[in-house]
């Protein structure tokens, strides 16, 4: 995403579009003057509730200068279900007529506006509906008429109603920015070969169905963490940076139309427990996605409140906090390090009944019986690798307390996962629990081009995964418990052949040293199985024996910026590329024994990005045979929640507020 001018009232932390353009929109959600949000081709679950926005776009300057710069103010909003009667918005919904909302905005038609800095500027008049839902299955169109004889439409589509539970639990596991690339990778260094032919396997390869996600956003075939878990979590597209809304051009961030969320669904009809786990901050667009709404994914404290106590002022939200919340992100928690209006959010958890631990020693300890909450370092865990190889890197100022020391009493993610399900099941127990659980550094270390780390924590997931199944079987409720393995987006990452490091450490000439690359019958066999003489990492089965052979892989994203490589793992995380006015270079500091990789990337980027490949869907357990095939990353969330009779018709749902208010 490039940077965008905000000269007026507004700014758009989201993806902003004109029909004709590409690099930048005016909005990704309207590509006309008339906005209908959500927009066309949309899908909703029976009974979800969202929000309904409509904006007309006046442009005072630039290629689409309209009427002056006077927007429209008394258009007209209907729908119709299967070609029907057309009724108004609030007629349909049973609304009074919302207040007539207005601002301004601004945003570059394209790199030669930005490089000019002349913006251009948008007035807008809109109306909000809140709180809506579709509950008979069908085809709804909604028109929108502006400026006497303009006319946006919108086909939605209401899948099928699905009210029987068939699952009881859901563990939804994510490898951020994991491809069937990576596993195949990690499958090499973990597990030994004789004659081409595998010894062991992962726990990912004894899953009975694979099928394939496409991860395309509302207005972009790449996209980012939040707008694909909004995508996983509600059964609906979004925008670059959005969490559970779609992106508007107002100027507040948090009143964007927003999608109920599968843990919110659940919650409010089922009354189930849930919980998030991850090994990033927890704050994070994975974990928060499952209780965020905005279209700022950045907006760290505030989504921190969301996930304990709603979205202020919105009632489905407000009494719905996770059951066990553990990763890392102390920032958020810290008063007046970030935190939201600079609480003390330990405190407000323990308000609200949490446990808190800031280690595994007291996570282990903490009463299953209680919600509870873990955070263990500032900004994300260090990664497996680090961990448990070179734990010198531990040697840093990030303890959860706030105090000036080390976090060293780590917990990984097979730990906070089997506390995570330890503590569900004990809440759950009666309707069930769902387990969001995120190994988040295959993808952050996958942008710092440091594949070996990357490579450790989709082991370390591969693990908890295994770990699980055998944790749900001595609990008795493997049979019950519907378990996926997916991931938000790729990278464009392959393995491509071996580099012998003892010949590349030798040479002295860049060119050289590409020589040490072995391709088709030269690339050799995986010595990462081998045992290193004199060296036990103690990590158990399922991990290399062996991170720094002579012959390791040679491996590359398809997108990088200006770096030096040198193949095999590294004692100290890597950052592969050194920023200066704006642009970023060579780190010369970074592999300095490495070869100069030209970038391929903006100069303005600074780490590797994410590709347009379609990621990996395991599953095993109930509905396990509707997980088979390729479909869009929104059809996770549907399968998921006709698995849990989320789709519930007006009787059932309107049955269930009643009792639970």
């Amino acid at each position: 995403m490039f940077p965008r001018l905000d000269v007026v009232a507004a700014c758009l932390a989201a993806s902003l579009s004109v029909a004709s353009a590409q690099t930048f929109r005016r909005l990704g959600t309207c590509p006309t003057l008339g906005c209908v949000i959500p927009p066309d081709q949309q899908d909703f679950l029976p009974g979800q509730e969202f929000d309904i926005r409509f904006e007309v776009h006046a442009p005072k300057n630039g290629s689409e200068a309209f009427n002056n710069g006077v927007p429209d103010e008394a258009f007209t909003a209907t729908i119709s279900k299967n070609g029907g009667r057309a009724r108004s918005i609030a007629d349909f919904f049973k609304q009074k007529e919302p207040s007539l909302e207005k601002w301004t905005f601004s945003w570059y038609e394209d790199l030669f506006a930005q490089d000019a800095k002349t913006p251009s500027v948008v007035n807008v008049a809109s109306k909000a509906y809140r709180r809506v839902a579709l509950y008979e299955p069908g085809t709804y169109t909604v028109t929108l008429k502006y400026y006497s004889g303009k006319t946006t439409t919108a086909e939605w589509t209401v899948r099928p109603l699905a009210t029987r539970k068939k699952a009881k639990n859901v563990i939804f596991f994510i490898g951020d920015g994991m491809t069937t690339n990576m596993i195949t990778a990690a499958r090499l260094l973990a597990h030994k070969t004789i004659n081409g032919k595998y010894q062991t396997l992962l726990s990912l390869d004894d899953f009975p169905v694979l099928g394939h996600q496409m991860t395309h956003s509302v207005d972009t075939f790449i996209t980012d963490s939040a707008n694909s878990a909004s995508a996983l979590y509600t059964g609906h597209k979004s925008t670059v940076n959005a969490l559970g809304v779609y992106a508007d051009s107002s100027p507040d961030q948090f009143d964007d139309p927003k999608v109920e969320t599968i843990v919110e669904l659940l919650a409010r009809i089922w009354g189930s427990a849930w919980g998030a786990v991850s090994t990033a901050f927890i704050a994070d667009a994975t974990p928060t996605a499952l209780t965020g709404h905005s279209r700022a994914r950045g907006q760290y404290g505030v989504l921190v409140d969301q996930a304990l106590n709603g979205v202020r002022n919105y009632s489905w939200t407000k009494t719905y906090g996770p059951d066990a919340y553990f990763g890392g992100g102390a920032e958020q928690f810290i008063a007046g390090s970030g935190s939201y209006q600079g609480k003390d959010y330990y405190a407000e958890f323990a308000n609200k009944g949490y446990s808190v631990s800031l280690n595994k020693t007291s996570l282990l300890a903490a009463p299953n019986n209680k919600k509870a909450l873990g955070i263990f370092c500032r900004s994300n865990l260090p990664v497996w690798i680090d961990r448990h190889i070179f734990t010198d890197n531990l040697e840093i100022n990030n303890d959860p307390s706030g105090a000036n020391k080390s976090a060293k009493d780590l917990p990984g993610l097979k730990e906070m996962t089997l506390k995570a399900i330890d503590v569900l099941h004990n809440r759950g127990s009666k309707e069930g629990f769902f387990l969001m659980s995120e190994a988040a550094s295959i993808d952050k270390q996958m942008h710092a081009l440091d594949y070996d780390r990357a490579l450790g924590d989709l082991l370390e997931l591969d693990d908890t995964v295994r770990t699980t199944i055998e944790k749900l079987k001595s609990l008795r409720i493997l049979d019950d418990t519907l378990i996926i393995v997916s991931a938000d987006h790729g990278h464009g990452f392959d393995v491509f052949g071996s580099s012998d490091t003892k010949y590349f450490n030798a040479q002295t000439d860049e060119r050289a040293k590409r020589k040490a690359i072995g391709v088709y019958e030269e690339s050799g066999l995986s010595q990462y199985t081998e045992p290193k003489p004199g060296v036990s990492y103690g990590t158990g089965a399922n991990f290399p024996l062996n991170w720094d052979p002579r012959y390791v892989i040679a491996a590359g994203l398809g997108a990088n910026p200006d770096h030096r490589e040198a193949y095999g793992v590294g004692s100290t995380p890597r950052t592969p590329a050194s920023g200066r006015n704006g642009e970023y270079y060579v780190n010369d500091k970074d592999r300095p024994n490495g070869f100069v990789v030209n970038g391929t990337l903006p100069p303005s980027a600074g780490q590797g990005v994410h590709s347009l490949t379609d990621v990996p869907v395991y599953a095993r357990g109930p509905c396990q045979e509707t997980f088979g095939g390729t479909y869009s990353n929104i059809d996770v969330f549907y399968k998921i929640a006709n698995c849990l009779g989320l789709a519930q018709g007006r009787n059932v749902t309107e049955g269930l507020r009643k009792r639970r208010n």
